[in-house]
């Protein structure tokens, strides 16, 4: 049995959050995610920021068929994990990100926040650069404009992240 999306917008409060205007996926951690550390494998995590990105994407109105038709999508081109807890089989975790920089023309990029419901700990904090691509070549293109309408930088995220630089420095690369 693998983990999957419970909801594509987190039932309840939100805990802990680093930044405003989250978008937020809950999963709980099930067998297939445990390695042999009884902990949650460090492959899950990205899978499950995926997960969360990708749940984000088809919520402002890019699912992954849109891109298709397109012929655009935002391909990773690096990311930055910081591991800080464990998640162990059996827990509710909360995936949250943002956009948290867009230029507009071939670049984005998400934070991340992984927590554990049951004490709102911070499991992971994570960062991805992306660059969009022409899916049927695989070569970075200019993005449409509707990637930079609906990718854009919520304001409350900007100013938070340019008021704390140490917020910035652990969520932006």
């Amino acid at each position: 049995m693998r983990s999957d999306v419970v909801t594509k917008s987190v039932r309840g409060a939100l805990p802990k959050l680093l930044l405003p205007e989250a978008f937020a996926i809950e999963v709980t951690a099930s067998d297939a995610d445990i390695d042999a550390f009884n902990h949650v494998n460090n492959a899950v995590y990205l899978k499950w920021m995926n997960d969360c990105a990708s749940a984000h994407s088809a919520a402002v109105g890019l699912p992954a068929e849109a891109c298709v038709t397109l012929d655009r999508g935002m391909a990773v081109r690096e990311t930055k994990l910081l591991y800080q807890h464990p998640a162990r089989l059996g827990d509710e975790v909360i995936i949250a990100n943002w956009v948290t920089q867009n230029d507009g023309r071939l670049r984005a990029s998400r934070a991340f926040q992984i927590l554990r419901r049951s004490d709102d700990t911070t499991l992971l904090l994570g960062a991805s650069n992306y660059a969009c691509i022409a899916l049927s070549t695989g070569r970075p293109v200019r993005m449409p404009d509707i990637f930079r309408d609906k990718y854009r930088v919520d304001q409350h995220v900007e100013r938070q992240l340019s008021a704390d630089a140490d917020l910035r420095s652990r969520l932006v690369f």
